[in-house]
């Protein structure tokens, strides 16, 4: 397990090391105060998550979150100040993950971690989950339609899992919560929010009139069965 920290503040980055010290002292830390290394980082470094700060010095952590999805789907977890709406919807529809506010709890920055890093490895993967003509394999969060590739968050393959397989049944926001951050957080329905309008946007004909992800208003969604 390796976790990349793109942070400019020493103290934060000190306080996010003793976390994981003390609660996953077998995890492999690497830290820059750069956006532009941490960038470089990802590639070179290939961690399992990274744990990015919008307020850097050089640029701005939205830039780095958009240089990432470029070449990369690793799980990011903002961490940052920047407590406005517009400012963690900006970000979740960027692509990262998740998104906590500092000062952050460490019992809460960790199960959102390790929530995060989860392996699933429940199903082989060379046996799909099959919806219609898209094949999703849950091991590795790998998404096919036909003969093209969906690169998918890894938040979004989960959302994709929960739905999928319970296509048919509403899937409520606290169960999706559940499997995705192992608990019900302030604000998560409002992510999970950001997180299906991406999926949509990659799954649907239309998005703005889905026929494949239904909203159960108040409720959460539910996966129409394939014909």
């Amino acid at each position: 397990m390796k976790v990349l920290i793109i942070e400019d503040d020493p103290g934060i980055v000190e306080t996010i090391s003793l976390t994981f010290q003390i609660r996953w002292p077998e995890t492999e830390l690497v830290s820059t105060h750069s956006g532009e290394k941490g960038v470089v980082m990802v590639e070179a470094e290939n961690p399992d998550m990274v744990i990015l700060d919008l307020g850097l010095t050089d640029i701005n952590g939205f830039e780095v979150l958009k240089q990432i999805r470029l070449f990369s789907a690793v799980p990011v977890l903002i961490l940052t100040v920047r407590a406005d709406e517009s400012d963690i919807v900006k970000g979740l529809e960027w692509g990262a993950d998740d998104y906590m506010i500092k000062p952050f709890r460490q019992l809460e920055l960790m199960s959102r971690v390790k929530a995060l890093t989860r392996r699933r490895s429940s199903l082989p993967e060379e046996t799909p989950l099959v919806y219609g003509q898209f094949h999703f394999y849950p091991s590795t969060g790998q998404l096919r339609h036909g003969d093209k590739e969906i690169a998918l968050t890894t938040t979004e393959g989960r959302i994709f899992h929960k739905l999928i397989e319970n296509a048919g049944r509403v899937v409520t926001y606290g169960d999706l919560a559940e499997s995705l951050w192992g608990d019900k957080y302030p604000g998560t329905d409002a992510s999970i929010q950001v997180h299906v309008h991406r999926l949509r946007a990659k799954i649907e004909v239309d998005p703005a009139k889905p026929q494949i992800i239904l909203t159960k208003s108040g409720i959460g969604y539910t996966m129409v069965k394939p014909v």
